[in-house]
Parts: C-alpha cells; structure tokens; sequence
C-alpha cells in the first residue's frame, strides 16, 4: 500500500485572532464615531457599515489567497517591485490631495493608498532576494543590496507619508536581521536610534535649517515634547488622546460612554481609536487588546518557524514585522510617546485601504501555514 501523505496544517487560531480583532475594531469604530457619522451624515452607523463591507471582502480574498501556492509570488516579484515604483511616481504627480499631500489614487468614488500595496511587494521582493543570496547575506554586499532595495522606495513614499516611509525601513530592518547571522550591525543601528531618539529637539531644529525637514514636521516635534504649549494647535488632539486615557482608570467608563469622542478628538475612529478604547474599557480593556496582538504575532512566529523553506518563512517575517512596528508606533502616538503621526490601528482602525491590505497579508501567511505538513 502506497504511504498516506502528512496531513497539511492550517493555522485557525490566527485566523479566528483576526476575526475577533476585525469585529472588535466594528464595534470600535461605531462607539468612537457614531456621534460624528450622525451629525455629518445622519446615519450612526455610517463608518461602522464602511468598513464592515471592505473588511468582509478582504477576509474572503485572505481566505481565498491562504489557499494559493505561495511560489507563486517569486514569479511576480520583480513585477511587484516595478509597479510600486510606477504607483508612487503616480501618485506623486496624480494622487488626490487630503490634508495637502498626495496619497490617493483612484478612478472615481474608488480609491487607495499605494503605500499598502508597496509594503507587501517590498516583503514578496525582499524574501525572494534574501532567499536567492543564501548565506551571500550575511556579507556587506549582500545586506547592502537589500538596502539598496529599499531606501529608494522609502524615499519616495516618506516624501508624502513619512510614517509610512518609517514602516517599509522598518519592515527591512527585521527582515534582514532575522536573515543575518551577524547582529551587530543591528543593535548599532538600535543605540543609535535611541540617541536620535534621545537628541530630537535640538536634531530636528538642525535638519529644519538645512531643508531636511519641512517646518510643519518640527512643529510636530516641538508639540511631542510640550503639548501643553500648543493646546489649541497642534497639541489639541494629543491633549485630548490623554484625557481620554487618563479618564477611563482601570475598567473604562463603559462601552459607548467616552465623552472625548463627542467632537473632542479629532476622528476618533481612525488613528486614536486606541485613546477611546482606553477611556471606555478602560487599563484592563487596553491590556487585553495588546494581548491579543501579541498571540497574534506569537502565531506567525511559530508559522515562520515552521514554514517549508526561507522564502515561505521571511514573507511570515515581513508580515509579522509589519504589523508589530505599526501596533508599536500607534499606541506610542496615542501615549504621546512618539511625535504625532498617521497610523492606523492594524484591524481596528477606520480605513479600508489598511484593512484590506492587512487581510492580504494574513492571507499569505495563512497560505505558508497551509504548505507546513504535519508529521504523523
């Protein structure tokens, strides 16, 4: 008799974490915006009903993509990699204007943001290329064709949404040190990081005189390091994120009871959602949340580390990476613990862009979890 094939895995415990967290960001959405949705357009329920029906397409496409052969993306990499290239000098000329700066494109009432779409090309490239280098990639050339892969990219996107920018050098960053066995470099890197960290008022004030860094970027700065001064400008909101925070104690005031969002916060349900669900469900609701992140990431590790081959492994790293730094850098905006910038909430925050990316994501890592074989 011919031997039975290992039955394949399948990882549901990550599939049923993002369900919970993709409803619990409906449930959110409507608590944080319903006062504004009605005033604007009278419907509560208007940005909750939003972003059900883009996050309920994008959890069929993530189904619909775990069942897909991940090899399939090696034939599409370089393609991938081009078209980002091709979007953002598109968008950069093209893009729809919000707020001043270009970060759409769309043709009609339809419309996303590149920069999601050039994160996942970015981790499909990079695997590839690391997977091909070997142990080529522990040499200067080798790291050093990875950076050169990315910085360009960065570049361009940081040019209109330097968070996003900070996201795409960060996703490289844990790719790569996963890949290398050297680590050195890195944690070189991470000192340094924490004395430009440590330095940025008087760093900022330097790069602003040599046209390094825009005006309206080292107010930001400027309202990190003193909200207080500026409660009427730039601070108002991050004063408001705080209130919310500190209002809500150990068990919140209760779901739907926050008094920031009735106009006090700006767009409470997109990138300071986080603020209100401390207010409501207060330090213990905000702990669970992080906790169920980090099983969450804790799931794609274990995927990673199960995974078939290199290239199956570092798209689970570049997923994993992603959605880490942005879970990071959001609640250090809400906390005031990093200047202010737009970043959303990973399944939680308003946006359909996000969300729908994000779902991609989960799919592909969900397809190099199908791919693992279970030893009888």
């Amino acid at each position: 008799m011919a031997k039975k094939k290992g039955k394949h895995f399948y990882d549901y415990s990550l599939l049923f974490c993002v369900i919970f967290l993709t409803a619990f960001g409906l449930v959110m959405i409507y608590s944080a915006s319903s006062y504004t949705a009605q005033l604007m357009y009278d419907d509560a329920s208007y940005f909750m009903m939003r972003q059900l029906k883009i996050a309920g397409a994008g959890l069929l496409g993530a189904l619909l993509i775990s069942k897909i052969n991940y090899h399939i993306y090696e034939r599409v990499a370089v393609f991938g990699y081009l078209l980002s290239y091709v979007l953002m000098i598109a968008v950069s000329l093209f893009g729809r204007r919000v707020n001043g700066k270009r970060r759409w494109l769309g043709v009609g009432s339809l419309s996303f943001q590149p920069t999601e779409l050039v994160k996942i090309t970015l981790i499909i490239a990079l695997a590839l290329v690391i997977t091909k280098m070997d142990s080529q990639i522990n040499s200067l050339r080798g790291s050093g064709l990875v950076i050169v892969m990315t910085l360009p990219i960065a570049g361009i996107v940081a040019a209109n949404n330097l968070s996003s920018g900070i996201i795409i050098v960060g996703i490289a960053f844990i790719m790569l040190f996963v890949a290398c066995k050297i680590k050195w470099p890195f944690f070189v890197c991470g000192a340094a990081g924490v004395g430009v960290f440590a330095t940025a008022g008087p760093l900022a004030i330097f790069l602003e005189k040599i046209n390094l860094l825009q005006p309206y970027q080292l107010e930001r700065i400027h309202v990190w390091l003193n909200p207080e001064a500026y409660p009427q400008d730039g601070g108002f909101q991050v004063l408001q994120g705080l209130y919310a925070i500190g209002s809500g104690g150990l068990v919140g005031k209760g779901l739907g009871e926050s008094i920031q969002k009735m106009g006090f916060v700006p767009e409470a349900q997109n990138d300071m959602i986080f603020s209100i669900i401390c207010e409501e469900l207060g330090l213990f609701g905000a702990a669970s949340i992080i906790l169920v992140f980090l099983f969450l990431l804790y799931r794609l590790m274990l995927i990673a580390e199960n995974a078939p081959d290199l290239f199956g492994a570092l798209l689970v790293v570049g997923v994993m990476g992603h959605i880490a730094i942005q879970v990071i850098l959001n609640i250090a905006v809400v906390t005031n613990t990093i200047p202010n910038t737009g970043i959303t909430l990973p399944f939680i925050s308003y946006g359909g862009t996000s969300v729908l990316f994000f779902m991609i994501e989960i799919g592909m890592a969900l397809g190099v979890s199908n791919q693992i074989r279970l030893e009888k």
